[in-house]
Formats: structure tokens, sequence, C-alpha cells
């Protein structure tokens, strides 16, 4: 895979949008999520509006279920004692949990699904499409960011935010709004110590990791910005990414699968390459004027 990656052109990567890239910091570093506005347009536009208004800022990760997910928002039981949502943030949304395949960019998997009719990405997210039901989502895969919810479909605002930590829970696909995905940082979501509580909740306060921030990238000033580049799923590039990970022929494999699972399929970032150094061309030196009084040379003596 990295012979591939190194042999790549600049037109082979994107840059995601800072309107979409959110920097959540932790005190062991920082996670950056992407934001999927084509599949959740509703919930993202709720979450940026949170983040501008610092809802996050001083909360906790609330809980850590084995194999499961990691999810944080405001720890307060009682509605009275939850913290306002501030201005332009809705506490209604509706339930977007798939959308309609026009004009969504989809690039195929040549493997079957179980999950789905047809898999492949969006954009750089993995997703499903039912061309039948004219309909198409995110999947649940290692890193996929979700918007909790209660019984109701619609009870998801956007404040209850949880990240994929284990196996994919692809049964989760369709039942949930998907918001993004992580693109840096997941080991320091992976990690965190496991709740004790049922579904993975922290049974005591001490227990939870706290939130710095979570901010857009376009709000944070640009010498604090991360750099970042996430390799495009629509190119050649890719394809022959995802064929040498459905057939490993590396010396150690053995046998060669001929199968790829969507959430098996690596999607690479990097930090941008230094931009190349252009030498400014030296001004050529001017011709000294004469000084004042002084004959040009070759002037005759009078």
């Amino acid at each position: 895979m990295q012979e591939i990656l190194d042999a790549s052109q600049p037109t082979d990567w994107r840059t995601p949008d800072n309107k979409n890239l959110l920097y959540l910091d932790l005190d062991s570093g920082r996670v950056l999520i992407e934001l999927a506005p084509a599949f959740a347009p509703a919930h993202v536009a709720n979450i940026r509006a949170l983040a501008k208004n610092g809802y996050w800022n001083g909360m906790s990760i609330n809980r850590s279920q084995d194999n499961f997910v990691v999810q944080w928002g405001d720890p307060a039981q009682e509605e009275k004692d939850r913290k306002p949502l501030g201005r332009g943030a809705k506490a209604k949304l509706p339930a977007e949990f798939a959308r309609k395949t026009k004009g969504l960019p989809f690039d195929k998997l040549p493997d079957v699904d179980g999950w789905a009719p047809e898999v492949g990405f969006s954009s750089g997210f993995p997703a499903g499409r039912d061309p039948g039901a004219d309909a198409a989502w995110m999947a649940h895969c290692y890193g996929t960011v979700g918007a909790g919810r209660d019984m109701a479909a619609d009870s998801s605002n956007g404040t209850e935010l949880y990240v994929v930590i284990g196996q994919s829970p692809r049964q989760l696909d369709r039942n949930i709004t998907v918001v993004g995905r992580v693109l840096q940082g997941m080991e320091l979501l992976s990690v965190l110590p496991r709740g004790t509580g049922p579904l993975g909740f922290y049974e005591q306060p001490s227990q939870r990791t706290p939130i710095k921030s979570i901010r857009l990238a376009s709000e944070v000033p640009k010498k604090e910005r991360v750099g970042i580049e996430v390799l495009r799923t629509d190119t050649p590039l890719f394809a022959e990414l995802v064929e040498a990970r459905r057939n490993r022929r590396d010396e150690w494999y053995k046998h060669m699968a001929g199968h790829i699972d969507l959430c098996n399929v690596p999607l690479p970032t990097r930090a941008p390459p230094p931009k190349p150094v252009v030498e400014k061309a030296k001004p050529k030196p001017r011709a000294k004027k004469p000084r004042s009084g002084a004959k040009p040379a070759g002037a005759s003596k009078s």
C-alpha cells in the first residue's frame, strides 16, 4: 500500500473544507472530525452552530463501551440542568438516516455486502446505496461519527455525539443519523478506559474525560490549524489501492482473499507536503550614474 501512496500525485489528494472540520481538543491531544453535510445537512448545520457557541467546551466524554462507541455531551440527567444550546442551534431536527441518490457522487466497490445492495465511498465517506429504493446512507465503520438519539427517530439534534471504536456495527445503518468521520486522532478515543455502568457509561464524574473544546477549524486562528490532506476516492490510484488490499500479494500471504469489506478499506490522510522553494531571480545590477560634473567615459577634454 505504501508503494502506491508514494507514487501518488497532488491531484490524488484533497484538503477538507475548514467549515466542515471539527477540532476536538482533549488533554491528550487533538481529534479531527470531518462533517458530512451531503448526508445530514440539518444536523451538520446544528453542530456548526453548537461549536461556534462553545457548547461542548468544558463538557466531557461520558461513555466508553468496549467494542462499540465512545460518546460525549452534557452529562446532566435533568433537562433543567442542561446547558443552553445557544444562538442559531435548534433543539428539534428531522431524522436524516438516508438521502436520495440523485446528485450524490459514489465510488462503488467491486464486492458484495451483506448490509446494502451496493457499497463504496462518497466524497471519502464510506456509504451504502440502494438504487431500487433511491436511497444512500453513511455506513457505521470504525471512526464513524453519529448523533445519539432516544426512541423517537427524530430525537437527535447533534448535542450527543458518538464515535465507533470497535467492530463495525452496521446494524445501526439507516437507524441513526451519521454526521461524519474521524480523520485523525482515533488512538486518543479508542484507548479511553471502559465505563463500568450500563452501556459503558461512567458511574462517577471523576471517570469522565474532560473536553477542553470543540471548535470548527474555520474559527481557529490559521497558525493553530492542523494541515491535513485526505486521499480522494474517485481516482485510479484509489482503485489500485483497493485492489492491493483485496488481493494481498505480499510474500507473507499464502492465500488471496479476492474480497474486501467496506469498513476494511483504508482511507489515508497525510500532512500537506512542503511547497517547493522557488528561488527568486536576482535583480540585474543597475548602471551607475555619473557623478555630478563628471564627464562620461570617452568624452574629450576641452
